[in-house]
């Protein structure tokens, strides 16, 4: 028996139905977000891109096809991810966006939940879901043992109801395509002040025309700019006591699960971006002399900066593919290998971006060079969907320190059926 790489017929044809959209579709995204100068009106102008994304059956592959999606594994999601965050990274980001806020749901949801939340997607793909995640105070210790601290968003039971008050910001696709709101939220909560995160933390599911939710304000990046970070308000939201997921308590092992899964498809959307960096330098390097007797692929310090990038890109590819083959193996219950990917591959990433810059030079700052917008693009990888410094490496430790942790079950751990 051998370890096999080669990708199936089927994995062919998704890479190279995703390079086509992306090269044909998503290339034009760039060129009109720099039209507009406020975030929402660049996140607004996405809105045609995205629903072209939705018809190609993207959105359709986060869900389960008992509910009509067509449930894309996310190695293979990987693998487009790759194609698309090569060209751009905002509509992608608006899909996983999305993806984050009904995950929970697919993960750890009841049948009854299921049915009740996920079929609007399929009916309007265009619709947006989104995780209320991270406190204005920050997000790293959303699991904090003393209950004086952490998340400070609280959902009270009121009889049949959990009454929701509290403040998030970075909430990606908040705001809905028109500023009054998403469609869905899966708002991160604890249900008493007195109790720790173990004991209390919930992610409950809110209905984005629920009365007292408000967007409070957007904060804009240098980076990712078409993707939306609202600031938002929940005052007194009311919601039915069956829109927790699971029960007080579960919240810790919920947001982990979602965020290993996204942390092992960024890994793909930093190759993705690092590919195109790398291509860019490579044809520099072969079309330019710089008023020189030859061509700069020609000095050797050029050649080993890009054979070093290359020899980057290729091990964080592989290393995304096994850590999104083990999450589905596991059904996301294995994480160190996806955290692992998330952190080497976003660091990575800005390393290399910014190699190609300097094989370029100061023109690469520019705006007469592509490489400073993906250099932007690469800085956030490290910051956002858990930090790298804040929770990342903090959630590994934890996972290294576990009296239960085997050093060789992420690379060879095996799975039931």
């Amino acid at each position: 028996m051998s370890i096999e790489f080669e990708l199936s017929e089927q994995q062919v044809a998704l890479r190279e139905g995703a390079r086509a959209f992306a090269t044909t579709v998503l290339k034009d995204v760039r060129p009109t977000i720099r039209n507009y100068q406020k975030p929402d009106e660049r996140f607004y102008s996405i809105r045609p891109f995205h629903a072209k994304a939705v018809e190609a059956g993207f959105l359709k592959g986060l869900f389960p096809k008992e509910y009509g999606g067509t449930e894309v594994s996310t190695l293979d999601f990987a693998l487009a991810a790759e194609e698309l965050a090569a060209v751009d990274v905002n509509v992608p980001s608006a899909v996983l966006g999305t993806g984050l806020g009904v995950k929970p749901i697919i993960f750890y949801g009841n049948d009854e939940q299921k049915k009740r939340f996920l079929p609007d997607f399929i009916e309007d793909g265009t619709r947006l879901a989104a995780l209320a995640f991270t406190e204005v105070t920050g997000g790293a210790n959303f699991d904090a043992a003393d209950p004086r601290f952490g998340v400070r968003t609280f959902a009270i039971r009121e009889g049949d109801e959990w009454v929701i008050n509290g403040e998030k910001h970075y909430t990606t696709n908040g705001t809905g395509w028109d500023g009054n709101n998403c469609h869905l939220y899966a708002v991160v909560c604890r249900t008493d002040p007195a109790k720790n995160a173990a004991e209390s933390l919930a992610v409950i599911m809110v209905p984005g025309n629920t009365p007292g939710i408000s967007v409070t304000g957007l904060l804009d990046t240098v980076g990712h700019r078409a993707s939306i970070s609202p600031r938002m308000k929940f005052e007194n939201v009311r919601v039915p006591a069956g829109n927790i997921i699971g029960k007080p308590g579960d919240g810790i092992k919920i947001v982990s699960t979602n965020f290993a899964w996204t942390a092992a498809l960024i890994g793909a959307a930093c190759v993705g971006v690092m590919r195109t960096a790398f291509d860019h330098a490579l044809a520099f390097s072969k079309q330019d002399s710089r008023s020189g007797p030859c061509l700069i692929i020609d000095y050797p310090t050029v050649g080993y900066m890009l054979a070093d990038m290359k020899m980057k890109i290729e091990a964080c590819r592989y290393l995304t593919w096994k850590a999104c083959q083990q999450f589905d193996r596991s059904k996301g219950q294995e994480q160190e290998l996806a955290v692992m990917t998330k952190v080497f591959c976003s660091e990575t990433c800005v390393d290399v971006v910014y190699d190609a810059m300097r094989v370029v030079g100061v023109d690469s700052y520019t705006d007469m060079h592509p490489l400073a917008e993906l250099m932007n693009d690469a800085m956030c990888f490290p910051l956002y969907d858990g930090g790298n410094m804040g929770a990342r490496r903090r959630q590994l430790h934890s996972i290294l320190k576990s009296d239960a942790y085997d050093p060789h079950f992420a690379p060879y751990g095996t799975f039931g059926k």
